[in-house]
């Protein structure tokens, strides 16, 4: 694998681990389909890794913000620090490309169906491609996410389609399932299956086992990790460490 390709497959490869969330989804790739409280914000401050087979390579520090902009809608915005040590190369650290999404949770959770919504993202060129930071084009993210609770467990998962026609990029399909439980108010622990197919010409794609949880301070503050490795495909190490602020009025759903 060349060099451009090694430095855009860790770069996206990263900018696919989404920030974290407390109730469900990350700090897993694995996300579900709850927004955001409706005039609610919620502030992370996070990062993780991923050692492949093209080196070692940290998505951090980043900041995420989501806002409850309608019921049952959020909008998101990750801005990420990037380092890059491909194998063979110096390392390179720097702004890498920024994230906006809105989640649509478009059916409620009954005693018998799952609630489900679509989250689809962006990824702008805010990175400089030149020094592996960056994409170099605007690429997409189409997902479809189900969540059922019962008791103290929840699960959730689903898949969807990345759509990237930067140089040496391809798109892909994903997918991913997770199982987790609630310890009483403050621990959350859970494992996933994720995988995604190759999303270069010289890749294999990658499945992998990960787990994780939260640690919850307060209603207002949360402490979120996880690690994984891969299982099948190429070889990836993750890594996952964040914190968790969240705040807005006692009575946001109408």
């Amino acid at each position: 694998m060349n060099h451009p390709v090694k430095v855009f497959s860790l770069a996206v490869c990263l900018n696919l681990i989404p920030a974290a969330r407390t109730v469900a989804g990350p700090p897993f790739f694995t996300d579900d389909p709850e927004p955001v409280d409706y005039q609610h914000w919620e502030f992370y401050l996070f990062a993780n890794g991923d050692h492949a087979r093209g080196g070692p390579a940290i998505n951090g520090p980043a900041d995420e913000l989501n806002y409850g902009v309608l019921p049952d809608t959020q909008l998101h915005l990750v801005v990420p620090m990037l380092t890059i040590s491909p194998e063979g190369g110096p390392a390179t650290t720097g702004l890498g490309d920024t994230e906006f999404g809105i989640k649509y949770r478009f059916l409620d959770e009954t005693d018998t169906l799952p609630q489900i919504g679509i989250f689809p993202m962006a990824e702008f060129p805010t990175g400089d491609p030149d020094r592996g930071l960056g994409n170099g084009q605007t690429w997409f993210r189409l997902p479809l996410w189900l969540q059922k609770s019962w008791g103290p467990w929840t699960t959730y998962g689903g898949g969807g389609l990345a759509l990237n026609s930067a140089p040496g990029q391809r798109n892909h399909p994903f997918a991913g399932w997770l199982m987790q439980r609630n310890f009483g108010p403050h621990l959350m622990l859970g494992g996933e299956l994720f995988a995604q197919a190759k999303d270069t010409g010289d890749d294999k794609g990658f499945a992998t086992l990960n787990f994780g949880g939260s640690y919850n301070f307060n209603e207002h503050f949360s402490m979120l990790f996880s690690a994984g490795h891969s299982i099948g495909g190429d070889r990836h190490t993750f890594w996952y460490f964040g914190f968790y602020w969240t705040w807005g009025p006692k009575s946001s759903k109408p």
